[in-house]
């Protein structure tokens, strides 16, 4: 109950998170995050503040020095006219040059990836958290879920010896 109540009281403020990537954080190790923005047309915002979006398949792409959000699906806005947006169209992201450049750089020399892990609104502007990731293997994950199933029980072990 209280873990919900918490997370109700951080979606309202105004770094109101819309959406998390959680497959991202299974799929790879993220080493660095970067906030950008997002340029968006007509009902889109609206569309994400009534919560509309899916991150789970998108990644960044890298053309002509920019970059762009690619596989993010921002659903139709129900009461917007018949001028409605493509719900999987690439968008632009807002980064400064040299954010673009060093990201590049490391996709393309190191072998990471560029992911979305999260849409929020900061200050009523829509902003995506991107993520610099490396690819877990399958063990890695299996890995991953065991270390998070033993700090689940440690918690809980935790819990019921202070209630004793």
């Amino acid at each position: 109950m209280a873990a919900k109540k918490n997370r109700e009281a951080t979606d309202q403020g105004p770094n109101r998170t819309i959406s998390r990537n959680r497959k991202a954080f299974h799929d790879y190790t993220i080493s660095e995050t970067v906030e950008a923005g997002l340029a968006l047309h007509g009902s889109e915002i609206k569309s994400i503040r009534a919560g509309r979006v899916n991150l789970r398949d998108s990644y960044v792409a890298f053309r002509d020095g920019e970059a762009w959000l690619v596989g993010t699906h921002i659903s139709g806005y129900d009461e917007a006219s018949y001028l409605d947006h493509d719900p999987l169209r690439d968008r632009k992201l807002l980064l400064h040059r040299k954010e673009i450049q060093r990201m590049r750089a490391q996709v393309e020399q190191r072998g990471f990836t560029v992911v979305p892990t999260r849409l929020y609104l900061k200050n009523n502007r829509a902003k995506v958290e991107i993520g610099l990731a490396k690819g877990k293997r399958s063990y890695d994950k299996r890995e991953s879920l065991r270390d998070r199933d033993a700090e689940r029980e440690m918690e809980r072990v935790i819990k019921e010896r202070i209630r004793e």
